[in-house]
């Protein structure tokens, strides 16, 4: 089997799914969705995707895509009474880009081999702005077979591609970018409001630090960034945290202070850009 010929599925075709979803089409793949939603089913629809009830009606694809949210959302698409494993012909892969724990990656990369079937950990990272134009970054953990194919696909509807080892590595790598991206996003809630105590010009002390040590990509997104999975990201973190027997104080009030941060980012965030 050549990449080229790769029949694509996809579980969740969100705002990120979407555009991952025209960029595939655009470069030839045929591509089958699976959607909770109608709407975004038809918003794929008409971009030339198929459209499919359940996960298991995936079954003549040999390459699918996980979107969905959170790790018991990935066990039940990949091992529930609809489920993917059950249905899908040999040597077929499941890329899960959904942000979730190593652990269940790796259970379900053993899963997986017991149908003679592979898993690419490929969580993906930049945000939405990105995928509009291709440019999201995939952190894949895999077999350097699988890694392959998988590069083939993501290629796509991503610039950039960094193989960080085993099922598994690619979630680590995403844990620890998201730590540091929820590190830096408080740190700009906590900075903005004493330089506001000053009267100072927010957007003009912005450009300033982005030509100085406080640059950061938080800083240069801070429109786009949102606190709406931080939770999800953190109790990740510590749960690796606890696993790995470590007392890393910062980690645990960054699970925390991401919990309001949330609501100050909504509600009433430092003006940080002048839009």
């Amino acid at each position: 089997m050549t990449a080229a010929k790769e029949k694509i599925g996809i579980i969740g075709v969100g705002r990120m799914g979407q555009p991952m979803v025209k960029h595939m089409i655009a470069k030839g793949y045929d591509v089958t969705a699976v959607d909770i939603s109608a709407d975004n089913l038809a918003k794929v629809k008409a971009m030339g995707a198929h459209i499919a009830q359940h996960p298991k009606d995936l079954s003549a694809c040999s390459f699918i895509i996980l979107g969905v949210g959170y790790d018991d959302e990935v066990n039940e698409v990949m091992l529930g009474e609809n489920g993917l494993l059950n249905h899908l012909a040999p040597h077929s892969i499941i890329a899960v880009s959904s942000t979730v724990s190593p652990k269940t990656v790796k259970a379900l990369d053993a899963k997986a081999h017991e149908t003679r079937c592979a898993v690419l950990d490929a969580p993906i990272c930049r945000g939405r702005w990105f995928a509009d134009e291709g440019k999201l970054l995939a952190l894949f953990g895999g077999r350097d077979d699988v890694v392959a194919r998988g590069r083939a696909v993501y290629g796509t509807f991503c610039s950039d591609i960094a193989h960080l080892g085993d099922v598994g590595h690619g979630q680590v790598a995403k844990a620890m970018n998201n730590l540091l991206l929820w590190v830096t996003s408080i740190g700009l809630i906590e900075a903005g409001r004493i330089a506001e105590s000053t009267g100072i010009d927010l957007p003009k002390l912005r450009d300033a630090l982005m030509l100085s040590s406080g640059k950061s990509q938080a800083l240069e997104d801070w429109d786009q960034t949102s606190f709406t999975w931080a939770l999800k990201d953190m109790q990740i973190v510590t749960q690796m945290t606890d696993d790995a027997g470590l007392s890393l104080p910062i980690t645990g009030a960054v699970k925390e202070l991401v919990k309001e941060a949330r609501r100050i980012k909504a509600t009433n965030p430092p003006k940080w850009t002048r839009s």
